[in-house]
């Protein structure tokens, strides 16, 4: 089988984040065959987990002939054996979510962090404009995720858990606690959980503020209400997504200092409201990267397949890891 031959068939891609599963199924292009709605995802329990995914795969393969599965899933995978060692905004640990799928379908399924599939989207299929040879795709919603293309392939450490962004400890002085347990992580400052928040401590500082009257008081303020507000003018909303930008970009000038990045991609669910905080994380960027005279400073854009971007990639890993199997005439991933 040619690329070319690899690039026709399809797959079926999903990705797990931390409230909602969203797929469809695509070709080795990362073309779209069909999209799905999304559905929610379950936040705690192996079993619910997998018989959702099951149940979407089952849905999809009633309408098409495919050939491989992709999932990219929020937490630590072990590549290639598509282990999820721990998910902290899902509730489960220790799913060999590759196995269990394979076995359930008889199709060969690819498993990765969602960040790492959303990467290898915008890296293969949304190639125009940016060098995407040395990026990171920084996906920001429920938590924040990382995926690192270098030299042209995901970068995943020695066992698959690299790019674990979010949980670079990034402020001593704050005293929110993250998902993993650690104060100062830079996902407990830039992210929809971070936003939505941020959001309610200022709905509780001015109860009769926008942002409170749109939640129906603070306990009701999210992240989609803080960007509606936002979008309407409100001072305190747009100060929010300032600082969400501030502290992106002091995440993405440290990595841009230890890996000479020629572009970093914005994706996740928050993308759709990146006018409201690219240009402060392009500033923060600029403030806080070492030798900024002296270097190409990155380019920073939001990701061409949006929030699609993760399970399109998953889809497309896929076919490339059935690809490079049937290649080599044996599962080079075990």
């Amino acid at each position: 089988m040619t690329k070319s031959d690899a690039r026709l068939r399809r797959a079926i891609g999903l990705d797990v984040g931390g409230t909602k599963i969203a797929g469809g199924v695509v070709d080795g292009a990362g073309g779209v065959i069909e999209r799905i709605s999304d559905r929610p995802a379950p936040t705690f329990g192996k079993r619910a987990v997998v018989r959702a995914l099951l149940d979407v795969i089952a849905e999809l393969t009633r309408r098409h002939h495919v050939d491989a599965i992709g999932i990219g899933a929020a937490g630590l995978v072990d590549w290639p054996e598509g282990r999820i060692r721990w998910s902290p905004n899902n509730g489960y640990t220790d799913l060999p979510l590759r196995r269990v799928i394979e076995d359930s379908t008889g199709l060969p399924t690819a498993v990765d962090n969602d960040a790492n599939v959303a990467a290898w989207a915008e890296a293969n299929a949304a190639t125009e404009g940016l060098d995407r040879d040395y990026s990171v795709m920084l996906t920001v919603g429920t938590g924040l995720g990382g995926g690192f293309i270098l030299a042209g392939e995901i970068f995943r450490g020695s066992s698959g858990v690299a790019a674990e962004v979010g949980h670079m400890f990034v402020d001593s002085r704050s005293r929110e606690i993250c998902s993993c347990g650690n104060n100062g992580c830079l996902e407990s400052l830039a992210s929809g959980t971070a936003l939505g928040r941020a959001g309610r401590l200022a709905a509780e500082a001015e109860p009769h503020g926008l942002l409170a009257r749109l939640g129906g008081g603070p306990d009701g303020v999210s992240g989609l209400v803080v960007r509606q507000a936002a979008n309407l003018g409100d001072p305190t909303a747009l100060a929010l997504f300032e600082r969400l930008g501030y502290w992106l970009g002091v995440g993405a000038a440290t990595l841009t200092t230890l890996l000479d990045l020629r572009s970093i991609i914005v994706g996740g669910g928050l993308v759709a409201a990146g006018d409201l905080f690219l240009p402060h994380m392009r500033s923060s960027l600029e403030r806080h990267i070492f030798a900024r005279q002296h270097r190409i400073l990155p380019e920073i854009a939001s990701a061409r397949l949006g929030s699609e971007a993760g399970w399109i990639g998953a889809g497309m890993l896929s076919l490339h890891e059935l690809y490079r199997t049937e290649s080599n005439g044996a599962d080079v991933r075990t």
